[in-house]
């Protein structure tokens, strides 16, 4: 009896390992991320009360179905002005060449009342600037 419970054992666990080792290719990775300039900007309010959360919204254009938004580069440079640039990732496979245009967003929520200023990267030494008053 403890032999065959041995051998059950057994192949059961041959049986996972063989299964676990399928190599499915069917999906993208990332291949690289790089930074995609920032065609417009919208705030909808430009003034807004402390500890109150707000969207940003950034628009970018990506050249192919393999690219799209990755992250942002969110600097706060003083206690009043922020610096954002955008990154795109590319992916490998199979993509449709045409420009596409891609929504994202920050939410913004700011710990004291004062005028921010919001920077945003639009290409080389290029920005598009926002100021938000918070009271």
């Amino acid at each position: 009896m403890k032999k065959l419970l041995n051998i059950g054992f057994s192949a059961i666990v041959l049986g996972l390992f063989f299964t676990s080792c399928n190599d499915d290719d069917d999906y993208q990775t990332i291949e690289s991320v790089d930074k995609i300039k920032i065609d417009s900007v919208k705030v909808l309010n430009d003034t807004m009360d402390v500890f109150t959360v707000q969207s940003i919204k950034t628009y970018s254009t990506y050249s192919s179905q393999c690219e799209g938004f990755y992250g942002y580069d969110y600097i706060h440079n003083s206690n009043l002005t922020r610096t954002i640039t955008a990154y795109k990732y590319i992916s490998n496979g199979p993509c449709v060449q045409e420009n596409h245009v891609g929504a994202s967003q920050i939410n913004f929520s700011p710990q004291q009342i004062g005028t921010y200023t919001f920077k945003f990267w639009n290409g080389g030494s290029n920005w598009i600037t926002k100021t938000i008053v918070v009271k």
